[in-house]
């Protein structure tokens, strides 16, 4: 609990404070039961479908009442951290992105260790690197179980492609790119034959690359690695040449401009996660057959996915975890993939009919399940750290300077070097 109230410290006003605990103590939090039933409330961000499957979760279990609770991803990380310091507002369940589980593991105490409840022998239903992502070291404590993650791999449009008079089969195309140098090959290529860039902005390039390393950011002791280990330093390097070379685009992620060339077909690839699949539609629905997909160079990475948590406040863990239990089945994944694009992380999933057969007339009727499978599968684990978004949010912004403002890429390594050394020795 030192930890916790030590980082709540830290830009959150008193008044701040009064005023989050005061919205998560409403219908959010954990309550009584009435009629007779046990009401259990389930914080839940994005697009997940879970408010369908609590529906019918209730139908075969009557005796429960599951509220879902939707709101933005950011906005539930910060309440829950909130209320498991002040140790009141907590739901009974809350979903936990992949990139913030370090930071509540640390702060285990707040939740109900799931391994009590026979969590561990579930193990084998899910991908090891996922597993391991949400347990302790010694395997003895697991914060959350698994539901969707977002294997990496290389969208391309076809139309450019064809104009820089390159094949446009997924296998041929890989064969292009079969590895980073050769990436930077095809790049050079399709600028000279179109004057496109090969990607849309820095920081998908980036993160491909640095996802594929077996380390990034900390050691498992969190210490910051970033001088003593190559990897993150090469990532960028590779990002920053390309940059001065003229082959990458300025579009910042999530920006209209960023959709917007979706549409356009201004940019050869994007190498981005499953869940992308959504934003190519959202943004460029009349470019259906203009975009393919294949596997990155050198393999493949992660960006995303969620565990589903049961803070120590419940007042029914047990109902809770009978609930997520089912919720994160395979049976119960095949659902969330086919209804919502959630990939799965239940290995088994990938050998149903119902998964193996899909294919997608937007992406040239190609098996994108079975390719998102192959990259899953081809995945390495990472330790990413309690402290994982101060360091990824400055690397990023090295690199937009780098690319909008045409700064000197070491000058911005290094600043931000010092910007992040400076806030972890706040934490």
């Amino acid at each position: 609990m030192k930890k916790i109230k030590k980082w709540l410290s830290i830009g959150i006003t008193a008044t701040m404070l009064t005023f989050i605990l005061a919205a998560c103590s409403g219908d959010d939090s954990s309550t009584e039961s009435s009629n007779g039933k046990v009401n259990l409330n389930f914080w839940v961000f994005g697009s997940a479908g879970y408010d369908i499957l609590a529906e019918e979760y209730m139908k075969d279990n009557p005796d429960v009442q599951i509220k879902v609770n939707f709101t933005e991803m950011n906005d539930l990380h910060n309440n829950l951290f909130t209320s498991i310091a002040a140790g009141s507002g907590a739901p009974d369940l809350t979903m936990i992105e992949i990139s913030q589980v370090a930071k509540f593991l640390d702060a285990k105490d707040s939740f109900n260790n799931l391994n009590d409840y026979g969590a561990n022998e579930l193990e084998a239903n899910y991908l090891d690197w996922v597993w391991n992502n949400a347990q302790t070291p010694d395997g003895e404590f697991l914060l959350g179980l698994p539901t969707d993650i977002g294997p990496t791999t290389m969208f391309y449009r076809t139309d450019v492609f064809e104009e820089a008079g390159l094949p446009t089969d997924p296998t041929e195309v890989a064969a292009l790119a079969d590895s980073w140098e050769e990436f930077h090959t095809l790049a050079k290529t399709i600028k000279e034959k179109t004057g496109k860039n090969i990607v849309d902005g820095p920081e998908l390039l980036f993160n491909a690359v640095r996802d594929q390393a077996p380390e990034q950011y900390f050691n498992e002791k969190d210490e910051l690695i970033l001088e003593s280990s190559p990897y993150v330093k090469e990532a960028y390097d590779f990002t920053t040449k390309l940059i001065q070379e003229g082959l990458v685009g300025q579009n910042g992620l999530w920006s209209p401009e960023w959709g917007a060339a979706m549409a356009d077909g201004s940019y050869g690839t994007l190498l981005a996660p499953s869940w992308m699949v959504a934003n190519i539609k959202g943004n460029a629905p009349e470019s259906g057959g203009n975009w393919a997909v294949t596997t990155m160079p050198e393999g493949a990475g992660n960006w995303g996915g969620s565990f589903i948590a049961i803070p120590k406040e419940s007042k029914y863990p047990e109902e809770a975890y009978d609930f997520i239990q089912w919720l994160t089945s395979p049976e119960q994944q095949l659902k969330s993939f086919s209804n919502n694009g959630l990939f799965p992380s239940a290995p088994s999933v990938y050998t149903e009919e119902e998964f193996t057969s899909f294919t997608d007339e937007y992406f040239n009727n190609l098996p994108t399940a079975k390719i998102f499978a192959e990259a899953a599968e081809a995945v390495k684990p990472v330790y990413m750290g309690k402290h994982y978004p101060i360091v990824n949010a400055e690397l990023v912004t090295a690199l937009t300077n780098v690319t909008v403002n045409k700064a000197d890429p070491e000058k911005e390594w290094e600043e931000a070097l010092k910007r992040i050394k400076t806030q972890l020795e706040r934490q």
